[in-house]
Parts: C-alpha cells; sequence; structure tokens
C-alpha cells in the first residue's frame, strides 16, 4: 500500500492532502487493526451491492492459499480462502475462509451467501 500511495501520490492529493506523504506500513497496519471486522464488513458489503457497474458481471469464484500463512512454530496449516472476483471491473467482492480440514467446496455456498446475487444472469 505503501508503494502503491507512493506512486500514486498525485492522484491521491486530489482527495487528501498528505502533507507529510503517504502513511508508513505499522500506520496501516495500527489502522486495520482497529477496525472492527464485523463492522467493515457490512460497510465493504454495501458499498460493493451499491455499485451499479457489477450488475450482470461474471463472477469468477477461485480458491487460493495465503502466501506464508502456514504457522510451522504452532503446526497451524496454512489459510486457504475463496474468492469471489469481478471479471470486468477487476474488484474482489467477498472472501470466506476454508474452514480447517475441510475443501474450497464446502466454502463456495457461504461465499455465495455473502452476495446479493439474486436476479442477476
Amino acid at each position: 500500500m505503501v508503494t502503491f500511495g507512493n506512486e500514486k501520490l498525485e492522484f491521491l492529493r486530489e482527495y487528501l492532502p498528505y502533507e507529510a506523504g503517504v502513511p508508513c506500513k505499522n500506520t496501516f497496519c495500527r489502522f486495520f487493526a482497529a477496525l472492527k471486522l464485523e463492522e467493515f464488513k457490512k460497510c465493504f458489503t454495501a458499498w460493493i451491492e451499491s455499485l451499479p457497474l457489477l450488475k450482470n458481471e461474471v463472477i469468477a469464484i477461485d480458491g487460493k492459499r495465503l502466501c506464508d500463512s502456514f504457522d510451522s512454530i504452532n503446526e497451524k496449516s496454512a489459510i486457504h480462502m475463496v474468492s469471489a472476483f469481478a471479471t470486468k471491473t477487476k474488484i474482489v467482492m467477498a472472501q470466506q475462509k476454508v474452514v480447517d480440514k475441510s475443501n474450497e467446496i464446502t466454502a463456495i455456498p457461504k461465499l455465495l451467501e455473502l452476495l446479493n446475487l439474486k436476479g442477476n444472469m
């Protein structure tokens, strides 16, 4: 995010002054750690549903293992996520963690519940 911010600083200054430049990675970490997950999820979902560009788009469902998520010290398995990706607008609409000792197929119905896709073909 810092690299992106530095590369797009003039664009970002159209919205905020960024007098001290782009925040450092530690500031971003503190910000995201302070977010209330459920509240953020509600706001993000409402924002996604408000986007008219997403109507009648192809939604790709894909599963991935998060890089470096295997915890070798505590012997916890890597985190697997399933994502819904709007292919035209290139927006990740929702993600669902795959339950340990399960597979992506079991996470897909939960992922689809997060999206309001009724009436879209």
